[in-house]
């Protein structure tokens, strides 16, 4: 009897365990395996480049009736380089402006009008070289223009010395077509607007060097453009000049 009992509680215990034991897991690990994302460099910002601003150089150019202020273009080298050394050289001193044209120009520069008697026909005079034509059609005649003047030459080389600026009128389109076809030409509808609104003598284009602008003084061009004078177009009353370069 007892033994009965024995095997029957051995079998209840053996049911009861069972169940515990197969909730009891073993514990794994699953190793978790981490990728590192290496962080992309930041991109340098990019920083635009100043703008390089053309430099010119300046010339002052006193008169009897005010100064002007010329600015000297880089396009025109030959030119710009023998304007500057004359005026450091102090060629220019006491020369007279010698032909003067309401709506044309202004002359200067012929070295026989530092001691011209009053009358005397002026225009000649020269440094004995030219200046290889340098043309180029952004340079063109507008109202300021600084200019080289010439002998009528087949190079159409500039004279050493002498140089004109530009006063001029304002022309029409019709006017312009006409320059354009005549010379052929091409204005651009900016060269085209400065024409008929400031004026200028575009019948010289690339005809004749344009190697600087006026920058300060247009209003002593005028001036001087209006001065009476005689029949070959020397002012009545000398206008003398004098240059610097200015730094």
């Amino acid at each position: 009897m007892n033994r009965i009992i024995t095997i029957g509680l051995l079998i209840t215990a053996f049911f009861f365990i069972t169940p515990l034991q197969a909730q009891v897991k073993k514990k794994t690990t699953t190793k978790r395996t981490v990728v590192k994302t290496k962080k992309a460099a930041p991109k340098p910002a990019v920083v635009a480049a100043p703008a390089i601003k053309e430099q010119f150089t300046r010339v002052k150019i006193s008169t009897d009736m005010g100064d002007i202020v010329v600015k000297l273009y880089n396009k025109t080298p030959k030119h710009r380089d023998n304007f500057i050394k004359l005026v450091n050289d102090h060629f220019y001193d006491s020369l007279l402006f010698h032909r003067v044209i309401k709506d044309f120009m202004i002359q200067g520069g012929d070295p026989n009008s530092k001691h011209a008697a009053p009358g005397e026909f002026l225009g000649a005079g020269d440094v004995g070289y030219t200046v290889p034509a340098e043309f180029d059609s952004a340079l063109y005649h507008k109202k300021g223009a600084l200019c080289a003047a010439r002998t009528n030459n087949p190079e159409k080389a500039s004279s050493g010395c002498q140089f004109y600026i530009v006063q001029g009128r304002k022309s029409s389109d019709g006017e312009l077509d006409n320059i354009q076809t005549a010379n052929r030409l091409h204005y651009t509808s900016a060269q085209r607007m400065t024409y008929k609104m400031n004026g200028g003598t575009p019948f010289l284009d690339m005809n004749y060097t344009v190697f600087g602008e006026v920058e300060s003084g247009m209003d002593v061009i005028d001036k001087i453009a209006a001065a009476p004078g005689n029949s070959s177009n020397r002012p009545n009353t000398d206008i003398r000049m004098r240059m610097e370069v200015l730094q």
